[in-house]
């Protein structure tokens, strides 16, 4: 297992090679459209507490919101499916037939359903959460060797008994793959659903300060929506360490 240290480390270093890129990008365009670090970075920390805390806070509880609600729906459905025959034959073609659709084109649908604001927005991003866990979960489910369940069984074990010691274990590692990739999609949809239909938010408030011109400011605020995506994916990763201790014992 990394430890804290050193995974610390690797944040700073990765940091310090962005911010010297960055730099470096911004001295070779020379436009005021792309300031330097050392702009963008002063605002993000006048700006912080009056500015950009009531408005990461607003995203915060948006995305955390949204991937709860699609992993929380998505997760059962997708083991049930996986194991059950029947309810697959019914439901997967279902499934693979609108998995390929964008979700994002059914936000204006959403506008008009539920109206401007969180309720629409989560809407949103849960629904595409829902589908990539949806997908993996039953994969997983699907991939479980028959011999791990007729092991089980041959014990007297029930079907919740298979479904809470064999299925969900077996599964879970990859549902949380699926989940960390699904945090920079949730994040990226946030963006582009606060900066049409948001009037509060990060990505609301990056599209205002480039209407504004305010450049240094929309950096900040880009800054401030790159952390929320870091903290959403060292959650993820906790919750793992907890969830799927066994995956970890040899690391």
């Amino acid at each position: 297992m990394i430890s804290t240290g050193r995974k610390i480390l690797g944040y700073v270093a990765a940091s310090a090679v962005l911010l010297v890129g960055w730099q470096l990008l911004a001295m070779l365009i020379a436009s005021p459209a792309l300031p330097g670090p050392a702009p963008a970075l002063t605002d993000f920390v006048r700006l912080f507490v009056p500015a950009l805390l009531p408005q990461l806070g607003y995203s915060a509880w948006r995305v955390l919101a949204s991937v709860a609600i699609g992993t929380l729906l998505a997760v059962p459905l997708g083991l049930v499916l996986g194991r059950s025959p029947r309810a697959d034959a019914v439901f997967a073609p279902l499934v693979f037939l609108s998995y390929p659709v964008p979700k994002a084109v059914f936000l204006p649908v959403l506008l008009v359903l539920l109206g401007i604001g969180n309720t629409s927005i989560i809407a949103l991003i849960a629904l595409i959460v829902f589908f990539q866990i949806l997908v993996t979960a039953r994969d997983a489910a699907r991939q479980i060797p028959s011999g791990s369940v007729t092991s089980v069984r041959s014990l007297g074990a029930d079907r919740w008994q298979v479904f809470r010691h064999v299925v969900l274990p077996a599964s879970m590692p990859d549902v949380f793959t699926a989940l960390r990739i699904s945090s920079g999609t949730a994040i990226a949809v946030l963006f582009f659903s606060e900066s049409t239909a948001g009037q509060t938010g990060l990505g609301w408030y990056i599209y205002d300060a480039w209407g504004r011109i305010a450049y240094s400011e929309m950096f900040a605020g880009i800054v401030a929506m790159a952390l929320l995506g870091v903290v959403l994916y060292e959650l993820i990763e906790s919750a793992e360490r907890r969830v799927c201790r066994w995956t970890r014992a040899g690391r």
